[in-house]
């Protein structure tokens, strides 16, 4: 195989360091002994290594364009292919490792101060609540600033002190002898878990983590028109962070309760009123308690509103109020409020009423009627079925 390092991997003299490190990485795959079934796949790996090693150092491929031995001798002889302890004779694994998954470079010691997990809860509302909107306290249990370290997990008048494993790095590398040469590996730090530093004598209270499990209260406002499944944001709620680090947000989902009497639907609320038979053959009005009646300080004429009958109202009948259903959230405005009337016939009579029924039915030639069959669609029945199912 050629010597010319640019010939070996394919690339101009000129070629930018993407080039290099890409068709390096092409090679490599290909080549390497562990899926090359040719005899000369290992030689052929090396020299391709080789060839890498020196291009994508700016120093080594300038003297190397100048004429030099940018390897001071490596690779050749007994020395082949694994001289040295990543001296200029040696190979380092780790631009093998660089070129095809991308860096593997030392990360340094990580910050033991990080920010906080977001959390999330639930809250449980009536209709009326989710309605209007209100204030309610909350209770959290959460991660807190440690009282007694104030977060830096360390006992008072100690402080972290570099780790001697690591020596502040963070990080220690593992070498390893391969038939390729040195294998480099970085793991962070068993000692001091990756942060460079360990504190000899951790806060009794938070074992030097710099935070405690405690339950707080929280006071969460709920706007007007909310319904289940809405979430409230609130930032900086959350769990406060290791070492003290900023707190997460807090996210609470609302659930809110069925009513007993008022059925919601999106902004609307639809409520069932029962009306004597009488009632619905002469006409009336009727006064229906709104949703402001099950709030404490709401004004007495808003907590009910007048309906009115017309003579001849069948049951199943729906009268739509605007402007009493639920406030839109995040807009002006309400829905309807929907009164369906179910007309109740009486199933206990005296004789003096049983007369007088049976006197109306011959005054009206009602004594044999014949039933009149409802055609399909969303009439009466459907209007009956909707209202009952919503008991």
């Amino acid at each position: 195989m050629s010597s010319d390092y640019y010939e070996i991997l394919g690339v101009p003299r000129d070629a930018t360091p993407e080039q290099i490190k890409k068709a390096y990485r092409q090679l490599a795959m290909k080549l390497h002994p562990d899926v090359a079934p040719e005899p000369d796949a290992a030689d052929r790996f090396k020299k391709v290594a080789e060839a890498y090693e020196v291009l994508q150092d700016p120093k080594k491929r300038d003297l190397y364009d100048r004429g030099g031995d940018p390897l001071g001798g490596g690779f050749n002889g007994a020395q082949g292919f694994g001289g040295g302890g990543g001296g200029a004779g040696g190979f380092d694994f780790g631009n093998l490792v660089d070129a095809m998954f991308g860096s593997q470079s030392a990360r340094g010691p990580r910050s033991r101060v990080r920010r906080g997990q977001d959390a999330l809860v639930r809250l449980s509302l009536e209709l009326a609540e989710a309605a209007f909107g209100t204030t309610k306290p909350l209770q959290v249990d959460t991660a807190v600033l440690c009282p007694r370290c104030g977060g830096s997990g360390a006992t008072e008048g100690s402080q972290p002190v570099t780790c001697s494993t690591c020596h502040g790095q963070g990080d220690v590398t593992h070498v390893q002898r391969s038939f390729i040469g040195d294998i480099r590996t970085t793991q962070p730090c068993p000692t001091c878990r990756g942060y460079g530093t360990v504190i000899p004598d951790p806060c009794v209270e938070c074992a030097g983590d710099g935070r405690v499990r405690s339950t707080r209260t929280i006071t969460v406002k709920i706007p007007a028109g909310v319904s289940t499944g809405n979430r409230i944001h609130l930032a900086a709620h959350g769990e406060v962070g290791p070492g003290g680090g900023s707190a997460g947000d807090l996210y609470v989902e609302l659930n809110v309760a069925p009513h007993e009497v008022f059925r919601r639907e999106g902004d609307d609320l639809e409520v069932v009123v029962r009306i004597p038979m009488t009632a619905a053959a002469l006409g009336t009005e009727v006064d229906v308690a709104t949703l402001e009646a099950d709030v404490e300080d709401s004004d007495v004429a808003d907590r009910s509103v007048s309906v009115r009958v017309p003579a001849g109202t069948q049951s199943g009948t729906r009268v739509a109020l605007e402007g009493h259903g639920i406030p839109r959230l995040r807009a002006s405005g309400r829905g309807q409020l929907g009164v369906t009337l179910l007309v109740q016939t009486p199933t206990r009579l005296d004789d003096e009423q049983r007369e007088l029924l049976r006197r109306l039915a011959e005054l009206r030639e009602e004594t044999g009627p014949e039933g009149t069959v409802q055609r399909h669609g969303k009439g009466v029945f459907g209007r009956l079925r909707d209202a009952f199912a919503g008991q």
